[in-house]
């Protein structure tokens, strides 16, 4: 295979970049006009009493006979909307966002092709496994946000009462604000395993110091699970904090300790050193 000149691979860029931005704005415009029906169904599942998670549990609690208000609780958002454009400029912006997290395995696809030629083998399969695990973390996080995370702050959120004379009526805006902010932090909170990989081949972290500062770990997610989710009750908490803890885990198993490798690259070349040592001694005599 001939060698690519500098033109040759601004123009497969190009390329690429006419592949994903037209992939996007098929995505775009199919989301935008299905988005009245996506909005009723999807957005806005958490605001009905029907939604997956709150029947969830109503069943615990009557599978556990718990009459606590958390398991039993009633629960329905009605909003409003008190700006003359927001609603399209909603339509335009929510099909936007959702082209571009659905067309992100697609870009990792392309990003993939396009530098996999200049990689060696072994860099490859790191570079392949990082982008699947990104991708796949990505969307585990997005899941979860937006099936356990939004429901419980939403609830918690809507329903609490600073003065029996507040009135809480939930604007669209601040609606869509929330939805979009804690879903999408949720994905990114899920690449936490895959930054620290990279930090790891950067030589900025390792194992041992990962493993020496847990605890401070476990004291800096509670406190960021507090913030996500400011709903008071340790189930929420933990909703947040356990994956969080988990994905910290999930990042000490992933990385290689380098002060290990370098004590064994020391011990073996102090025994390849002694094993040459003993052939010229044996030569020699």
């Amino acid at each position: 295979m001939a060698e690519m000149t500098f033109w040759d691979h601004l123009e497969e860029l190009r390329w690429v970049l006419f592949r994903v931005i037209g992939l996007w704005l098929v995505l775009a415009v199919g989301y935008f006009i299905a988005m009245p029906y996506i909005f009723d169904n999807v957005i806005l599942g958490p605001t009905h009493n029907d939604f997956v998670f709150y029947d969830l549990l109503r069943h615990i609690g009557e599978s556990l006979n718990l009459d606590d208000e958390f398991f039993t609780q009633h629960f329905e958002v009605k909003m409003i909307n008190i700006n003359l454009a927001a609603p399209f400029f909603i339509h335009m912006s929510t099909a936007f966002w959702m082209s571009v997290v659905t067309a992100m395995p697609y870009l990792f696809f392309e990003i993939w092709r396009f530098i996999s030629p200049a990689l060696y083998p072994k860099e490859r399969r790191g570079v392949l496994k990082a982008l699947i695990l990104g991708t796949v973390m990505f969307f585990i996080g997005v899941l979860l946000g937006y099936f356990m995370v939004y429901p419980l702050a939403l609830r918690f959120l809507s329903t609490y009462e600073l003065s029996s004379q507040v009135e809480n009526v939930l604007s669209l805006n601040s609606y869509i604000d929330n939805f979009m902010m804690l879903v999408l932090c949720m994905g990114l909170a899920f690449e936490l395993p895959l930054v620290t990989w990279l930090l790891s081949l950067l030589g900025l972290v390792n194992k041992s110091f990962l493993r020496k500062y847990r605890r401070h770990a476990v004291v800096i997610i509670v406190i960021a699970s507090a913030i996500i989710t400011p709903t008071g009750d340790p189930f929420t908490l933990s909703v947040v904090a356990i994956p969080l803890y988990l994905l910290y885990e999930m990042s000490i198993l992933m990385i290689k300790d380098k002060k290990k490798e370098e004590e064994g690259e020391d011990e073996s070349g102090d025994e390849s050193e002694e094993e040459i040592k003993e052939e010229t001694e044996q030569v020699t005599s």
